[in-house]
């Protein structure tokens, strides 16, 4: 029953920024690295082994077993705790990891249902309305999507269905949206670290 309540923690994760001496408000000085994780978008601050050096954009491994890089993970953090940089490289990593998933998330587009009575998962992704859901849902029954090419083949109105995702995953970083597809809200509790 413990092993079905375990949450499934992130086993890689790409490096947003990298902080050679740390935060400037913080009394240690360690490198530290601000790091998204790749199954679900999961933003951490992790400090890196003496010696190692990691690169913005670098896909890490953050798992159990033995870590090449990384020392520790020290917390979850929330988009509000990103650096401007941080937040400036996220876009580009976040499509990076979509594209590079393509599969994981072309299935959502065979996959999502209604929310309720009125809305469907798929109006959560930004430009998508209902002409477009009546597109998707229409073309899904003939034959399921295999690629985001055969979205866009089918869908021609869906120029690069990659696009609306990440629009999607980075709103929901940012921690206002009613409906989570993507991440998992996080909200630090005041006094807990």
């Amino acid at each position: 029953m413990d092993e079905l309540r375990e949450e499934r923690r992130e086993e890689n994760a790409y490096v947003l920024d990298f902080l050679t001496s740390g935060k400037s408000h913080s009394s240690r000085s360690e490198p530290l690295a601000q790091m998204m994780g790749e199954e679900k978008f999961t933003l951490l601050e992790a400090t890196i082994k003496p010696g190692a050096v990691v690169a913005v954009g670098e896909r890490v491994y953050i798992g159990k077993d033995e870590r090449e890089k990384i020392l520790l993970i020290k917390s979850r953090i929330t988009w509000d705790e990103l650096t401007t940089a941080a937040k400036g490289d996220i876009d580009a990593i976040v499509l990076k990891i979509v594209q590079t998933n393509e599969k994981r998330f072309v299935e959502i587009f065979n996959t999502a249902g209604p929310l309720n009575i009125r809305e469907h998962a798929l109006e959560l992704l930004p430009g998508i309305g209902k002409k477009h859901l009546e597109a998707i849902l229409k073309a899904r029954e003939t034959k399921k999507f295999e690629s985001f090419a055969d979205i866009s083949a089918r869908i021609p109105q869906l120029q690069d269905p990659s696009r609306p995702i990440k629009e999607r995953i980075i709103s929901e970083l940012q921690g206002n949206e009613r409906f989570y597809m993507f991440t998992k809200p996080y909200r630090k509790i005041p006094g807990r670290f």
